[in-house]
């Protein structure tokens, strides 16, 4: 059969002889570009990833721990979700930060009234008279030289970060150095960013050092009398009167998750609550103590062989934080421990959290000897409410002397309880709010340079900091966001 003339159609299959190839100049072309993409997509791949192994984050990502106090710690680079979305440049942005009212915000009606007298100015506690004493070594009054930047930097060989606040209190930005034990440093530099919500326009422009280990670091005895050089000013927990270092609220104030501690306002509600269940005279009538032993402190160790309700009138227990976790924290509850008429508190690898929750039952609390002061605890009055214990080889005949006499004297014991009591419902946030703001007041007035973050420093706020917890950190951190104050901070008592 003839078949000239047809030319297949090119839907089906075949190509006719009018159909053309592509040039093999363009197949040259798709071919680099398709070569190219694959380049540019390593190129992006290996900067990402380069990135995440250089992110440090205020949860310990890509950080050694501290060498002065090394503890197990594994935490390589951070995923994907801390080290894009938790990026300051994204998660600082107005539309992630929670609106913030002006100063006067909710006093309008007080405001409207100009003949209305504002009310006085409460006086802040005692203790808060210890800011001048912690800060006197850098007082050109005292003859000291202020805080210079030669200073600052060398409190860096013993500090965990660094933090700035500038712009007139509105931007804080932290400079990482090393690790912190599980989620202090997160939770310290939320306390900042909520002390700059409740007093806006009122926290200073500073620059420090802090470290959020536990036992100080600048000893009085490499900067004595006689030393030109003032020491190097460190921010932390606790101090000693043979150091140097600034005492600053811990981080449980907000909360401690790995615990399951509420935010303190929280936790004194719940634990004052838990007290008023059981009256004074129903309360076991001898001491008791629960906690960690296992935390490299010989004192704890020792107050173990105390454990005899008989011979020492003392009740001691061991708390395993593991196995509590485990359980789901049914043992460990705090509102819970208040069934005593003693309690005991015992310093740990240093000072301890425990002593405001201690305090907080009611129960007369016998302090063992501390070694360790925070900011609160010069607050304390020896027999007026606290009751002293010896440390040493007599510790055991000390408890139990000290519980023969509450029960010889009931009435006088549980008064000293009921003070101790109260010097915990005297340290609301508010409270805390105050020793932080004038703390940092003084010390910024010793400044002798301008703040400014280091071009290594990460800005914080509270987008970022939420934005890198996880599910129970971030409740912790939102039931403690502060709120603007309603009132004026308290005054400082006189030099």
């Amino acid at each position: 059969m003839c078949m000239g003339g047809y030319v297949p159609a090119a839907d089906g299959g075949g190509r006719g002889r009018g159909a053309r190839y592509p040039p093999l100049s363009a197949l040259v072309v798709s071919a680099i570009a398709a070569f190219s993409a694959v380049i540019v997509l390593a190129v992006i791949h290996s900067a990402y990833d380069d990135a995440l192994s250089r992110t440090r984050t205020l949860l310990g990502h890509n950080l050694e721990p501290t060498p002065w106090h090394p503890f197990p710690h594994d935490k390589g680079r951070p995923p994907a979700r801390a080290a894009l979305r938790c990026a300051p440049s994204i998660a600082c942005l107005p539309p992630l930060s929670r609106p913030r009212p002006p100063p006067d915000a909710g006093n309008n009606a007080s405001s409207s009234s100009s003949s209305a007298p504002p009310p006085p100015r409460r006086q802040c506690p005692a203790y808060f008279a210890a800011i001048r004493r912690d800060l006197a070594p850098w007082r050109r009054a005292g003859g000291g030289k202020g805080v210079t930047r030669a200073l600052l930097d060398a409190a860096r060989r013993r500090a965990s970060m660094r933090v700035t606040i500038t712009g007139g209190g509105r931007r804080l930005h932290v400079d990482l150095y090393y690790a912190c034990v599980q989620s202090r440093a997160l939770f310290t530099v939320w306390s900042l960013l909520q002390l700059m919500r409740r007093h806006p326009g009122r926290v200073p422009d500073v620059d420090l050092m802090f470290d959020c280990m536990d036992r100080p670091a600048v000893n009085r005895t490499e900067h004595g009398a006689g030393d030109p050089a003032a020491p190097p000013p460190l921010f932390r927990y606790c101090t000693t009167r043979d150091h140097f270092d600034i005492p600053f609220p811990d981080w449980s104030f907000w909360g401690w998750p790995e615990t399951n501690i509420e935010p303190w306002s929280r936790e004194f509600k719940s634990i004052k609550v838990g007290a008023k269940a059981t009256k004074w005279a129903d309360r076991v009538p001898t001491a008791y103590w629960k906690g960690n032993p296992d935390v490299a402190s010989p004192l704890r160790l020792a107050l173990l062989g105390c454990n005899d309700t008989n011979l020492w009138r003392a009740e001691i227990m061991r708390q395993n934080w593991t196995d509590e976790a485990n359980a789901g924290y049914q043992h460990s509850k705090l509102s819970t421990q208040c069934t005593h008429r003693y309690k005991i508190y015992a310093e740990g690898f240093a000072w301890s959290v425990s002593l405001k929750y201690i305090l907080s039952c009611g129960s007369m609390a016998l302090l063992i000897e501390p070694q360790y002061e925070d900011f609160f605890s010069r607050g304390l009055d020896p027999r007026v409410n606290h009751w002293p214990v010896s440390r040493g080889p007599g510790m055991c005949d000390s408890i139990r002397d000290a519980v023969d006499w509450g029960n010889a004297n009931p009435a006088e014991a549980e008064r000293v309880g009921r003070r101790g009591q109260r010097l915990m419902q005297d340290l609301r946030m508010a409270a805390v709010y105050d020793y932080m703001l004038h703390l940092l007041t003084e010390y910024a007035a010793l400044m002798d340079f301008r703040p400014a973050p280091p071009p290594t420093a990460q800005e914080a706020c509270e987008g970022s900091v939420l934005c890198l917890a996880d599910d129970k950190q971030r409740r912790f951190l939102e039931a403690s966001a502060a709120e603007p104050a309603a009132e004026e901070p308290c005054v400082l008592p006189p030099e």
